[in-house]
Formats: structure tokens, C-alpha cells, sequence
């Protein structure tokens, strides 16, 4: 599949990046090796996604299931985001990376929320893609969350009046466009709580390839694949194509 076969581009695409541990075992290698392979490409996929025009990626590094995992991995994970942070923050703000962390950060370490705090402040008026990271993030936890926001800035309202608009401008991902393309790599064919409000309706593309082999050409796959969609929104073909004209 060729650039050039891409006929539409998503506006924002998610990715659950599964499969780190498998790859690794293929290779007879520690499971930990997995993502911190997988990690290493992140930096040329975002800037491949800006190239294509893409204004939105969002990355599910970290959900709050991934807790009951052995801890020296969760240690590893946790390592890996403090080293992303630190060697990639430059180069990524650098080619206008806006970075964004959603989820509840309140459980890692203050050194940590330290640095997704500055990096946010750093890239925050980056307007060329943004970079949504999901750690220790959770779909209904994120619902909940955004019903708990809601109701604070509106002390004398009755849930009763609450509205699907008003309750996504309290969503983590508020001022975002919704998920048009999900993607899991890994093969396995789940959402795992993952932007469960913002992929309503998402393409959801699964690939048996492992996330540390997941390369600017596998995307563009996933694009392609995207493109030959036809997205109806509860209209029929005809409709669809007297609304996109």
C-alpha cells in the first residue's frame, strides 16, 4: 500500500499497542525487552503521522488493569515513560508534537507527574499533531470522571439535564475529535476499555503484527485500509454520499 492510495485521512487515530511481551518471547528474549522495543518507534511514528495530517494520536501505554502485571514490568513500564519524557521531549516539540497525557496520573510518582506536567506546559501551544498518551487510563473510569466534573461545575443541576455535548467537554479528551480509526495491533480483537465514549463510531482495524514491529509502513496499511471504508453514521449509502457532497 502507497501514500498515494490513501484517499482520506483520519482525523484522529487511536492505537492499542499490544503484543510487546509475545514479540519478545518469539525471540526468546525477555518480555521486558518487548517494550522497550516498542517504545523506540514511537517517535517516528508520530512524525509520521504529522506528515500525513493526521491532528490526532492517541496511544494507550499504560491502563489501569495493567497494574496487576509483575511488578518488575510495571517498573520497567514506568521507567520507559520517564525516559520518553526526558531523551524524546526535545525533538518531539521540536517538530510541534503537543503532548497530552489523559488518565489518573494521581497514582505514580511524583518525579513523574512532574515531568508529564512540564512537558505538557512545554508543548502546549504546538499546533502541528497532537500526542494524546493514556496512562493508567480506563474508558469507564474516564465516563465517570467526566459525570463527577460535570456535576462540580454544576452544583444546582439534576444529572437529569445532562446532555451527551456537556458531558464531552469533561471527558479527558475534551477539545479532540472523537476516534475515526482504532487500531490493535497483537491480533487480539478488543477494545480493552480504551476511549470507549470517543470510538462510538471508529473504524477498529486489527493487525496480527506486534506493536514493536508496528513501522510507518504498517500504518500506512491501517490507512489504506481506512480509506476503502464507507462511514454512515446511521445513514444509508445514498445519504451518506448527498452529505459528503
Amino acid at each position: 500500500m502507497s501514500v498515494k492510495d490513501i484517499s482520506k485521512v483520519p482525523q484522529h487515530v487511536a492505537i492499542i499497542m499490544d503484543g510487546n511481551g509475545r514479540w519478545a518471547q518469539q525471540r526468546h528474549l525477555p518480555r521486558n525487552m518487548g517494550h522497550v522495543k516498542g517504545a523506540s518507534g514511537v517517535r517516528v511514528l508520530v512524525e509520521r503521522c504529522a506528515e500525513l495530517g493526521i491532528e490526532c494520536l492517541t496511544l494507550f501505554a499504560f491502563s489501569t488493569e495493567n497494574w496487576r502485571r509483575p511488578d518488575d514490568e510495571v517498573s520497567t513500564l514506568m521507567g520507559l515513560f520517564v525516559h520518553y519524557l526526558e531523551k524524546e521531549l526535545r525533538g518531539l516539540s521540536d517538530a510541534g508534537v503537543r503532548l497530552k497525557v489523559i488518565g489518573d496520573v494521581a497514582r505514580f510518582k511524583p518525579e513523574l507527574r512532574q515531568k508529564i506536567e512540564a512537558a505538557q506546559s512545554v508543548t502546549e501551544n504546538n499546533t502541528r499533531i497532537t500526542l494524546c498518551v493514556a496512562a493508567n487510563y480506563g474508558g469507564r473510569w474516564d465516563v465517570v470522571e467526566a459525570i463527577k466534573r460535570w456535576q462540580a461545575v454544576n452544583p444546582g443541576e439534576s444529572v437529569a439535564d445532562l446532555t451527551e455535548a456537556a458531558l464531552s467537554g469533561h471527558l479527558s479528551t475534551a477539545g479532540l475529535p472523537d476516534v475515526d480509526l482504532l487500531v490493535r495491533t497483537g491480533g487480539e480483537q478488543r477494545i480493552s476499555n480504551f476511549l470507549l465514549w470517543q470510538c462510538a463510531y471508529s473504524e477498529l482495524y486489527f493487525t496480527q503484527t506486534h506493536w514493536p514491529d508496528f513501522d510507518a509502513e504498517e500504518l500506512v496499511k491501517a490507512l489504506g485500509w481506512y480509506a476503502r471504508r464507507t462511514r454512515r453514521f446511521g445513514m444509508t449509502s445514498e445519504q451518506t454520499k448527498e452529505f459528503a457532497g
